[in-house]
């Protein structure tokens, strides 16, 4: 066998064993889960995610999904709690803590202090019969029978079915809380998925010219139009309504068409009744209408009147594909 195939079926073989590992969780799935997203709904207070070595690093991804989909919650690494982060642990508060094996020092020096202050504790941990799952109020089991590689050291389907069980349980409050796209947007405005979200086509086509021809202009006003507004093409109206479009393409065609120009109106080579886009609508819309119909402007409408062109190249400039 060749060294690269026989990389390749490693890989193969490790995706294949996380796989299997993830699909076992749904066989741990228990009353527990259901109470601790009851638990979590009914609580006025926020949810502190704590752990140590790896686990503390999924716990801080569960965190930020958390925070992006309309649950509260922080970090608090275990071995920073026991040395004054505890502080962070207010009155209502649920304590989330992952661990695989459950019997870290840190985790059994933390449990006692979050238990004397009367916080729920909820464990996401790989170890049924362990010291964390014995002493927390609700158990998440992420109990996985080997890691990617067997005899591998180095935790991989562990993590991963830590990351996952917290996905569930993230994307479940989100759902419970009614947490809608709009919402979402609010929490993402920098990204290109929130501007996905938000980003409308009146935010973009006003930074544009606004090519506009009538239907008895000549050939020379129609190229003076597209070219000095630069959109590679121009609107064809009559009292503010679009009859047509002319574009790059439609002048091209023109000069196979007619071989006499100087006669030829813009009503003579416009597409009639061309596709248009409402300026409240998302940009995203107006780029998937742009895919489905092979066009790279499209013209903005309000109530029927014509207000601008929007751009494909407006579209990728704001990083929306």
């Amino acid at each position: 066998m060749k060294k690269n195939d026989a990389i390749i079926d490693l890989a193969t073989q490790i995706i294949e064993n996380e796989a299997s590992a993830i699909m076992g969780l749904k066989a741990l799935l228990d009353d527990d889960f259901q109470k601790t997203v009851d638990l979590i709904l009914e609580s006025r207070g926020n949810l502190v995610f704590s752990g140590i070595g790896k686990s503390a690093i999924i716990a801080q991804k569960i965190v930020a999904t958390m925070n992006s989909t309309g649950t509260t919650a922080v970090f608090m690494h275990a071995a920073d709690a026991i040395h004054g982060d505890l502080g962070i642990v207010r009155e209502g508060d649920i304590i989330v803590i992952l661990s695989k094996s459950g019997e870290t020092p840190e985790i059994k020096m933390l449990v006692p202090l979050i238990k004397l202050r009367g916080n729920k504790i909820v464990a996401i941990v790989g170890n049924r019969q362990s010291y964390l799952a014995s002493q927390a109020d609700y158990v998440l089991d992420v109990t996985v029978d080997e890691e990617a590689i067997p005899g591998s050291l180095a935790p991989t389907s562990s993590t991963t079915a830590q990351l996952v069980m917290g996905d569930a349980l993230a994307l479940i409050l989100m759902r419970c809380r009614g947490f809608s796209t709009d919402d979402f947007a609010k929490f993402h405005p920098g990204g290109a998925l929130g501007k996905q979200l938000y980003l409308r086509v009146k935010d973009l086509y006003v930074k544009n010219e606004r090519p506009e021809v009538g239907l008895n202009d000549n050939l020379t006003q129609v190229i003076i139009e597209m070219t000095g507004k630069r959109l590679g093409a121009t609107v064809v109206t009559e009292n503010e309504q679009i009859k047509g479009i002319i574009t790059d393409g439609d002048l091209r065609r023109m000069l196979m068409k007619y071989p006499n120009i100087e006669q030829v109106k813009a009503a003579q080579i416009m597409t009639s009744n061309p596709k248009t886009i409402e300026e409240e609508a998302l940009v995203v819309d107006a780029l998937h209408k742009m895919r489905e119909n092979s066009i790279t402007q499209l013209p903005v409408v309000h109530n029927g009147k014509y207000l601008g062109i929007i751009h494909l190249h407006d579209i990728l400039k704001e990083g929306i594909f």
